[in-house]
């Protein structure tokens, strides 16, 4: 029985777009939240890094709004909006006072519809130099900045997808056309490749009049061109893969990952359980064992990468307090990770609380649950599946951490990437 009852309507317009509608009269505000099928996985080699930069250059302005005037009326009129890039997807969102749903609809449905008559080289230009500067200041400038390039790689061959990271490389931000811009946007940002949801205080059937006036004569796309390279992986690494990276870090930190199953896939849950019990809180394992008892850390860190295409990853690190060494790291984090199997029924039952609150917690924003709605409206093609996640959650046994640890975090499947301050290897 699901634990949620959030009302969904779901609808889909003629040119592919699909439309989920959720009521909530608690408070006078609405959110619009836009996904479109696209992320880093479908940039092809020599191109990374493009949807993130095509995420900066929808706030560029359309053809019937000017550059940086859609942040403008949105803030205007006592919203708030952004917008991300991840790997299978990029999502735009605005929340507004309900009486400016129009606005925000109209805001999208331009940039989607008419968005390529006021590119300019000019704005390619700016926008290129914004993301390569954010790429110096969070992965090249920032200590350990660039983990997630080394375990990228380290997880997934050179064929798959995933391979790279969402901000790309500097050549290939650096090498950008308008001609490149203009096709990445022909191909992905069309209504068929998109899940658009309503959420909050709104009458039904105005917002999807809404809807239909301004993103109904948008024409329907081509097909997707299939994804570039090899989205095909076997289930584990196969052996240990290690790095050592000597940089300008204040202490050692040793990061460990795993393929596991993606999260269109059940076995998913388990490892979100079993991060959960591995490092959500003071209680947790690792928290308990190297930061608490053993003090050989200063802080830990686990999360399972909800991935969809072949295989997700299973994250963990720990910062090391100065003179601990990266093999001692290891050891300690391998040792908890083989000790997965004998996890007992309380700490399941915490670990499923945890991850229960911190899911429900975000339906309880209205932003957040139309974000919550389109994820599970694109990657499942059901947006009511929001309602019975937590069940799913609640399902995961102690017998399931048991398996999905013999199968998933042995050493047969695990890349190793140490940091060790410059001059202490």
């Amino acid at each position: 029985m699901a634990v949620l009852s959030i009302p969904v309507e779901r609808y889909e317009l003629d040119n592919g777009l699909r439309v989920s509608l959720s009521v909530d009269k608690t408070t006078p505000v609405v959110a619009v939240n836009l996904w479109y099928g696209v992320g880093s996985r479908n940039e092809r080699e020599g191109r990374t890094g493009f949807a993130h930069l095509f995420e900066h250059m929808m706030f560029q302005g359309s053809e019937h709004v000017a550059k940086n005037r859609h942040f403008e009326l949105v803030e205007r009129a006592g919203g708030s909006l952004n917008a991300s890039t991840w790997f299978d997807r990029t999502n735009y969102f605005e929340t507004v006072p309900s009486h400016h749903l129009e606005l925000a609809l109209w805001l999208e449905s331009d940039r989607m519809g008419w968005m390529l008559p006021a590119m300019t080289q000019e704005k390619l230009d700016n926008q290129r130099d914004v993301v390569m500067n954010e790429r110096r200041q969070r992965y090249d400038n920032q200590p350990y900045g660039d983990w997630d390039e080394y375990m990228q790689a380290m997880v997934f061959p050179d064929t798959h997808p995933y391979h790279h990271t969402v901000i790309g490389s500097m050549d290939d931000i650096a090498a950008a056309t308008l001609e490149d811009i203009g096709d990445f946007f022909e191909t992905f940002y069309i209504p068929n490749n998109a899940v658009l949801t309503v959420c909050g205080d709104f009458d039904p059937e105005s917002a999807l009049g809404l809807v239909e006036r301004y993103f109904g004569e948008i024409p329907r796309g081509e097909d997707l061109p299939p994804l570039p390279g090899d989205p095909t992986l076997e289930p584990s690494i196969g052996r240990t893969v290690r790095e050592v990276v000597e940089a300008e870090v204040p202490l050692t930190r040793v990061y460990m990952a795993a393929r596991v199953p993606p999260y269109t896939d059940e076995g998913f849950y388990a490892a979100e359980v079993a991060a959960s019990v591995l490092g959500t809180g003071r209680a947790s394992r690792l928290y308990r064992s190297l930061v608490r008892d053993r003090r050989i850390a200063k802080d830990v860190v686990t999360f399972a990468f909800p991935l969809t295409t072949g295989s997700s990853m299973f994250m963990l690190w720990a910062t090391g307090l100065p003179s601990v060494t990266p093999d001692e790291l290891e050891t300690a984090l391998d040792e908890e990770l083989q000790d997965l199997v004998t996890v007992s029924e309380e700490e399941v039952a915490r670990a499923v609380a945890l991850t229960e609150t911190q899911f429900v917690r975000g339906v309880e924003q209205v932003g957040d649950r139309a974000d919550m709605l389109s994820m599970f409206d694109r990657y499942f093609d059901d947006p009511a599946r929001l309602n019975s996640e937590v069940d799913r959650l609640r399902a995961v046994s102690p017998g399931d951490l048991k398996l999905f640890t013999e199968a998933f975090l042995g050493t047969d499947n695990r890349a190793v990437l140490a940091y060790v301050p410059k001059g202490a290897a």
